[in-house]
């Protein structure tokens, strides 16, 4: 089965949760994502909104139906295939502070900060909308009931405007999540923050519910700016591996602070992969090798200093020669 692309292929994408579909995003130097049908071998979507080439997908951890997508424009858009255009773009000046409550946390403190309502405040809360409009007199009580059902029957008017997808927007259409290209996107297991890195060499952590960057600050770091990178995440999550050049860095995922580095390829790092299954981390080079780290390896069980150790240059290193 041959898919023809009209560009360079940065990437390619499969739902790790779907059941009712086969389908593969893709991503190339085109602007648009194009999804794969392996069961017919045809294109079955095509979707429009990036300005520059699409390097980087990753599918709902939660939902077979939603994409996400990390263009070269700086741009991160979620995409529901089951609907025409994205339905939100990534702005990295909309953020919240930290990590979320969890859900039931979130759920008793909302019910605790509700008051009951008694009957003696209900007047003060007016009319509900269904009997707002026959409250008057019957001749203007008519003529509201018929310009509240023109309204509600005019796309320009009414709740039919808060329904436009917020990606549409010409505002919000133009945010950005990295001042450069995105490089790399990754969920986590749980399906509620996503990871992005960028040609910016920034990391950033969302929060999927709010769309909100959570502002962790990773510990500096250098990266790829010309090719896609895969992260790796941990199952907690709690550590995410980030391909850096010649090495891969440990942070932790909520403080951004790096407390290992792996070291043994020769040449640029260009993705991760953690097993949650065999506790095992593997990573692959531009030196064609594939290295397997394990808790037995050095690097999992010592800190190193990143500077230098033993008298030898940080660079010329490895954790897996004697």
């Amino acid at each position: 089965m041959d898919f023809k692309m009209p560009g360079k292929v940065y990437t390619a994408a499969m739902s790790p949760v779907a059941t009712t579909h086969m389908l593969i995003a893709t991503g190339s130097a085109d602007v648009q994502v194009r999804l794969c049908d392996i069961a017919s071998g045809a294109f079955t979507h095509t979707l429009s909104g990036h300005r520059d080439g699409v390097m980087s997908l990753e599918w709902s951890a939660s939902s077979e139906w939603i994409l996400m997508s990390g263009g070269c424009d700086g741009a991160i858009r979620f995409w529901d295939i089951r609907r025409a255009g994205c339905f939100r773009v990534l702005d990295q000046s909309r953020s919240q502070l930290g990590r979320r409550p969890p859900l039931l946390e979130r759920t008793t403190e909302k019910a605790c900060s509700l008051s009951p309502i008694t009957i003696d405040h209900m007047d003060s809360l007016g009319p509900s909308p269904s009997t707002r409009s026959y409250s008057t007199n019957k001749k203007t009580g008519k003529a509201k009931h018929l310009a509240t059902m023109r309204k509600s029957q005019n796309p320009a008017h009414g709740q039919m405007q808060q329904r436009l997808h917020p990606g549409l927007s010409s505002s919000q259409n133009r945010a950005t999540a990295h001042y450069g290209a995105v490089t790399g996107l990754r969920t986590t297991k749980d399906g509620m923050y996503l990871l992005s890195s960028g040609s910016d060499s920034r990391l950033r952590l969302w929060d999927i519910d709010s769309g909100c960057n959570t502002l962790v600050n990773y510990e500096a770091m250098r990266l790829q700016t010309g090719k896609p990178l895969q992260l790796g995440v941990t199952d907690d999550p709690s550590v995410v591996f980030m391909p850096c050049m010649e090495s891969i860095k440990a942070y932790n995922l909520w403080s951004g602070t790096n407390f290992r580095t792996f070291r043994g390829h020769y040449e640029l790092v260009n993705c991760c992969y953690y097993s949650t299954q065999d506790q095992e981390l593997y990573t692959g080079s531009n030196d064609r090798q594939i290295l397997v780290w394990s808790p037995s390896t050095p690097a999992f069980t010592e800190m190193e200093d990143d500077d230098k150790r033993h008298g030898l240059s940080a660079v010329d290193e490895d954790n897996w020669s004697d």
